[in-house]
């Protein structure tokens, strides 16, 4: 879409979705198909999961299980899954039948939970930078964004401000961890820092967990919903696409109290209503496989974690070692660059590679505007085609 065509369309929409326009991934996705560049923009792999999982949502189809509309809280079979998944890995007991509900992917959890909870006014604290979507549903339910802004090198939480933004017209805390895009990872300071802010405030918690199993360097993943006086105010998000590597299956999940999850289920059903019904089935054949698949997905992550931060320090950026996701976060100006914007749309014609800019994911640009996000869910040896290709900004 031009810009011409963009402002064009924003005279139909109301004032307070006038903010919103074609998303970033959109845009340089389409950079990339148009310039032939290897993109390192959007976070999906290029490559399909477990073949075990595909020739499951094969099989479900061939033998006409959710060839029809599935039931609108999802598949008893996945259901079930998703709720021995939490206490296998966690030691998380829920009811498949009263507290977990499938999505279309974690995006649709999320903005059902923000469309369930939030009311005109009220206020949603969420980590800066931010997935672009948090913005776009706060703005649909007529919220009111606030930022709690993580600064480089690290991301890390500053306590005091989270505890500072929480006013009279808080209502939910919007938290990521493994976090997009900065890769930051929850300590255990920081997560009882955010539980203590909650209970004390009387906050609903939406925690977006989906790169639970995309967490390095022997970190561990411990869900909000967890901890002490945590189970009734969360709501806790994740998804297949990430772990199985099938992100164009758009199988998601939301975990809650009945009474929470029955207030995220009144506006989910009218959003895609079901979805997705024989990759449900696949999807919770992926969520039983051993142990050994997770440990080699985060294992083989890592090293091209490695092989790309590696290989943008040595072109001179200015690296951000991830603790989980698919994405390094970087700084450019010792490249002698200043806006992330700019940069990237220069960058296809520069280099013939795209990323993303980090200042798109910010209320307070300027903290961002020198950042850019690459994402490392890629084949080796597209990863070191990239690096060959991004060689000649080194010279500048």
């Amino acid at each position: 879409m031009s810009e011409t065509d963009s402002m064009a369309s924003r005279q139909w929409l109301p004032p307070h979705l006038r903010s919103l326009g074609t998303t970033i991934f959109a845009e340089m996705s389409a950079l990339a198909l148009a310039s032939n560049s290897i993109n390192l923009g959007q976070g999906f792999p290029d490559t399909d999961g477990p073949e075990v999982v595909r020739e499951a949502a094969v099989t479900a189809l061939r033998e006409g299980k959710g060839n029809q509309y599935p039931p609108g809280i999802g598949i008893p079979e996945l259901r079930r899954a998703i709720a021995q998944h939490q206490e296998r890995w966690y030691g998380q007991v829920v009811d498949p039948d009263t507290q977990v509900l499938v999505t279309a992917g974690a995006t649709e959890a999320i903005a059902g939970a923000i469309l369930a909870l939030v009311d005109e006014g009220d206020e949603v604290i969420a980590l800066e930078p931010y997935y672009d979507s948090y913005a776009a549903c706060i703005a649909m339910a007529r919220g009111v964004r606030v930022p709690v802004t993580l600064r480089t090198p690290n991301f890390r939480i500053d306590v005091d401000a989270l505890r500072a933004a929480v006013t009279p017209r808080t209502k939910v805390l919007l938290i990521n961890s493994p976090h997009n895009p900065t890769g930051m990872a929850l300590t255990d300071n920081e997560r009882q820092a955010i539980c203590d802010v909650a209970i004390e405030n009387d906050l609903v918690v939406i925690s977006d967990e989906v790169y639970e199993h995309l967490i390095f360097d022997d970190r561990t993943h411990r869900p909000l919903a967890t901890m002490p006086g945590m189970a009734d105010r969360t709501v806790t998000i994740s998804s297949g696409g990430k772990t199985f590597s099938f992100t164009g299956w758009k199988i998601g999940w939301a975990i809650a109290s009945p009474s929470l999850i029955n207030a995220v289920r009144t506006t989910k059903q009218f959003l895609t209503y079901v979805s997705g019904g024989p990759f449900q089935y696949a999807i919770a054949q992926a969520l039983a496989l051993p142990d050994e698949y997770y440990a080699s997905l985060t294992a083989g992550l890592q090293a091209k974690r490695d092989l790309l931060a590696q290989g943008l320090s040595d072109l001179g950026l200015d690296v951000c070692v991830p603790e989980g996701t698919y994405f390094i976060t970087t700084d450019i100006r010792p490249l002698g660059f200043e806006d992330g914007l700019e940069f990237c749309r220069a960058l296809p014609k520069l280099a013939s590679v795209v990323a993303i800019p980090h200042q798109v994911f910010y209320d307070n640009v300027d903290v961002g505007k020198p950042l850019v996000r690459w994402a490392f869910c890629k084949q080796d040896s597209v990863l070191q085609d990239a690096l060959n290709r991004l060689s000649v900004l080194k010279a500048n």
